[in-house]
């Protein structure tokens, strides 16, 4: 696990567009054999109170990503495409089982595709086991600490 302490908005932002970086030097070095092995799209599950960064994060993430159209939460249609990036946000999922209605399965079975995952504590029962969680922590005013797991 990582630990940052971030200090202001500027800090989250670059924090994200680093491991969107990271995200393409290993999709692009990936080989064809272990995308097979994989078997299903690169996971970021993100938990945190309400303004504690998540959205801004996502937002920087995909400009990192090289994607050019502006991210807005998808709180009340729960899903957002954007190229192979898929946003998603679980606070007003009751069941994880709604969230299946979304073609979720098909989406979460192309190793092509980067799935970013809002208020991902609530459907962790279907979320592969090597997600890779983003925790959020307000501490006071403009600082978080984020963990990466």
């Amino acid at each position: 696990m990582e630990t940052f302490l971030i200090q202001n908005k500027k800090q989250t932002e670059s924090l994200a567009k680093m491991l969107a970086k990271a995200c393409l030097a290993e999709v692009r070095t990936m080989s064809e054999q272990r995308r097979k092995i994989l078997k299903h799209a690169l996971v970021f599950g993100f938990t945190g109170n309400l303004g504690a960064g998540k959205t801004t994060f996502i937002q920087s993430f995909a400009k990192g990503l090289g994607i050019r159209s502006r991210l807005t939460s998808p709180t009340f249609v729960l899903m957002k495409k954007y190229e192979n990036l898929f946003h998603f946000d679980c606070y007003r999922i009751k069941d994880y089982k709604d969230i299946l209605a979304l073609d979720f399965a098909e989406i979460i079975d192309e190793p092509k595709n980067i799935i970013v995952i809002e208020w991902a504590e609530k459907i962790r029962k279907i979320l592969p086991k090597d997600t890779v969680w983003i925790k959020f922590k307000i501490l006071v005013k403009d600082k978080r600490r984020i963990e990466i797991s």
